[in-house]
């Protein structure tokens, strides 16, 4: 490898995939990989950005319960904080998606020029400092609430365009669906703690507790964050010598500052048009039950406050333990050849699209305490599936521009967060079981319909409009020089070398 104008380029006449291994392989002690260090810190952000965003749908229903005051007459009235009625709550819900949806494009951008971790680490670190004046802002006006809640999302907007840049440069091709699922998880991690804290939070402490420990522990989180996460192994004095020759290896490539954006094809290619749909649709019944089930729960169900916090963390604690095992199966799958990269993506896609289908009809017919909670916990988790299909998908049509389809794509798939809570407000306002099941029918339909446009469009493999002249230089070396063992040994390594092809430059 030689290092020029601080890119790093494999020799093309010497490169053998095959031929790249660790001294030591990877095991179960993960903290002895400088990258699954960042994996951690990353899953710890995650968790921050989720906890530090559904905090508010578990202590708006402590904001606005009627609660019973007797006063020294002994005389018995009803009072609330917040006099919020049902499209106002919607509103606010929403408002966070406002200021999110403007800066996705911009955080996959700045995240690929100046490197995802600072990007990263800012956009969590501030949505934390402003979670922390939340209740100030609540008790001012519910204009100046909705103003905080919008420049929160204006910094969390950043954060999942830019960490694709993070992988780009930390995650090599075969360990991806592991590294960017496990990362992810932290936000049902996020989900589950933060749901049921809220709520023993608001009950045992007050409302403003619940912004006042969450805010906290994000600003606790970015300090760690800064201080140990760098943008790549190469500016990485902690990462082994062998570890970042074989990251490096691996990708082909780390530097990307002088990356040109192809936009006319990315605007023309069908296969990220499909991650966009996918994207989209799982976002809708996401966003729909993250900011709906604790007032389906308590309004619909009757369930207290208190169990409202732990029943509605039960989905995503499934989805957050589902997340590992399928980002580890989907990378097992390509290293045996049992699945080709395309396989595994539409396949686990698809698959948990229909699964989510049927359960939301489900739930939406039970309207059962006991069983609309196994039918949401399970549509829920087996959308961690969906995870491992979409949300990596970004990566292999496209690695070079990965934070930047992600940008792109998930400017559309917060459309949902917007629409969704909103809409809800609108359709639920007597609390009926016919409301409700309207929300959960409408959510299914949104799945099936993502499910038919990824199977028809999506593709596992790097597109023709991502490859740079030195990879199709080296591709059509390959071609020339490799061809009978390239083809005795198709099935064990097709989707390492297409993986590698994709990231070299």
């Amino acid at each position: 490898m030689e290092k020029e104008n601080g890119q790093h380029q494999l020799e093309a006449s010497t490169y053998d995939p095959a031929d790249i291994v660790e001294d030591e392989p990877l095991t179960w002690r993960f903290w002895r990989k400088r990258r699954y260090i960042v994996v951690l810190l990353a899953f710890f952000g995650f968790f921050n950005v989720y906890s530090l965003r559904v905090n508010l749908s578990v202590a708006i229903v402590a904001m606005t319960e009627n609660r019973t005051v007797i006063d020294e007459l002994g005389n018995e009235s009803w009072e609330q904080d917040f006099p919020w009625d049902s499209k106002q709550k919607g509103l606010i819900l929403s408002s966070f998606f406002y200021g999110y949806i403007m800066t996705q494009f911009i955080g996959g951008f700045i995240g690929a020029k100046i490197g995802g971790n600072l990007v990263f680490g800012i956009g969590i670190g501030a949505t934390a400092i402003l979670t922390l004046f939340t209740p100030m802002a609540a008790k001012h006006s519910l204009e100046m609430l909705l103003a905080v809640r919008i420049i929160e999302g204006v910094f969390e907007g950043v954060t999942f365009p830019c960490i694709h840049a993070v992988w780009s440069r930390w995650s090599p091709p075969l360990e991806r669906s592991r590294m960017a699922s496990i990362a992810f998880a932290g936000n049902y991690a996020g989900t589950v703690i933060a749901m049921p804290s809220s709520g023993l939070l608001a009950s045992a402490y007050g409302w403003e507790s619940v912004f006042y420990v969450f805010g906290a522990i994000g600003c606790v989180w970015l300090v760690l964050w800064m201080v140990i996460v760098r943008s790549g192994p190469d500016k990485d004095r902690f990462c082994s010598q062998n570890e970042r020759d074989y990251i490096m290896k691996k990708i082909g490539v780390v530097g990307q500052r002088n990356i040109k954006h192809p936009w006319k094809a990315i605007f023309t290619s069908l296969p990220f048009y499909a991650i966009v749909a996918s994207h989209f649709s799982e976002n809708w019944g996401f966003y729909t039950l993250l900011t709906q089930l604790p007032s389906f729960l308590k309004d619909s169900l009757n369930f207290d406050l208190d169990k409202t916090g732990f029943l509605s963390a039960v989905p995503y604690l499934a989805m957050g333990i589902l997340l590992g095992v399928s980002g580890y199966l989907a990378d097992w799958l390509q290293v045996k050849g049992i699945w080709t990269t395309t396989q595994v993506r539409r396949n686990f896609n698809c698959g948990a699209f229909l699964a989510q289908t049927v359960f939301m009809v489900l739930t939406a017919y039970l309207l059962d305490p006991t069983w609309s909670v196994v039918c949401i916990t399970i549509a829920v988790g087996l959308g961690a599936f969906a995870w491992s299909g979409f949300a990596v998908n970004h990566l292999d049509i496209a690695p070079q521009h990965a934070s930047v389809l992600m940008g792109i794509g998930n400017t559309f798939a917060t459309i949902p967060g917007i629409v969704s809570p909103m809409l809800t407000g609108y359709l639920v306002v007597n609390q009926t079981s016919e409301e409700w099941k309207t929300v959960f029918f409408i959510s299914a339909g949104v799945y099936l319909v993502g499910c038919v446009i990824y199977w028809l469009w999506a593709s596992g493999e790097l597109q023709e409009w991502a490859k740079t002249d030195e990879q199709k230089a080296l591709e059509m070396t390959h071609k020339e020089g490799n061809t009978n063992n390239h083809a005795a040994n198709n099935n064990a390594y097709v989707n390492e070398a297409l993986d590698v092809k994709e990231d070299m430059k």
